[in-house]
């Protein structure tokens, strides 16, 4: 399974941020690129704790019957709900929020699976640090496929 802690995975990931253009056509959703990338940092803020979480209680009602498929091998569907918390409706500046998500993905990186083992994401619980990794590299392959990268 793939991870943002596997460096051949992250490497991967990195080449495909490089390739994204600010004026790249979504091919599913509502955000453009800038607003994809400042959403990916700000859901990157919950593996490092930088926000007090608690799991939405229908999360708490759905996990445990979609856990495997979360995560799974399986891409993410086009069109997920997204938390409100995440949704961006300005338009942000796409050279300043790539490099912020580098810079985000380096501290999330340099904390490691230990760090962010038991850290609370809004919709599916605490998760181990495995998890993040996985869930992180799922999210954003999502997001880049959304773009056409």
């Amino acid at each position: 399974m793939k991870s943002l802690f596997n460096p051949g995975d992250r490497d991967t990931l990195a080449q495909r941020l490089s390739e994204l253009e600010p004026t790249a056509q979504r091919q599913w959703g509502k955000m453009d690129s800038a607003q994809m990338l400042r959403h990916c940092a700000i859901s990157l803020g919950d593996a490092l704790g930088e926000r007090p979480v608690k799991q939405a209680f229908l999360g708490k009602l759905i996990t445990p019957l979609i856990r495997g498929q979360i995560f799974g091998d399986k891409p993410f569907g086009r069109n997920a709900p997204t938390d409100p918390t995440y949704v961006i409706k300005d338009s942000p500046d796409f050279d300043a929020e790539r490099a912020r998500l580098a810079t985000l993905i380096d501290r999330v990186v340099q904390r490691g699976t230990a760090k962010t083992e038991g850290m609370i994401h809004p919709f599916f619980g605490r998760l181990s640090g495995e998890q993040w990794g996985r869930l992180i590299y799922k999210h954003f392959d999502h997001h880049l496929r959304q773009f056409g990268v």
